[in-house]
């Protein structure tokens, strides 16, 4: 429990950062029209596989075990965010087609 609250305060600046952003993703995310939506989750999909491919390279020089599990837990995460993405996205285009 020590070495938690020591890691939040050696590193509240970031965390604080971490929050904010949160809050300010949100803000920005609830006033996308719904027309901007499909657009905007597909340049996000590409953009998060780079990330995934990032995480990979990270987790390849991983030291210990908690690194390589946290590493391992954010490529699932990040791959379940992006498949889920373009499942989201594929529907959204499918309302957009002619009925037969």
């Amino acid at each position: 429990m020590e070495s938690i609250s020591e890691f939040f305060l050696t590193h509240r600046e970031a965390i604080f950062i971490v929050i904010l952003s949160v809050f300010l993703g949100i803000e920005v995310i609830s006033h996308v029209p719904a027309i901007l939506h499909t657009p905007l989750m597909s340049g996000a999909n590409a953009i998060h596989g780079v990330v995934i491919i990032g995480a990979i390279i990270v987790l390849g020089h991983a030291d210990t075990t908690g690194s390589i599990i946290l590493g391992l837990l954010a490529v699932i995460l990040g791959t379940l965010n992006v498949v889920g993405g373009f499942v989201v996205t594929d529907r959204m285009l499918e309302m957009f087609k002619k009925k037969k």
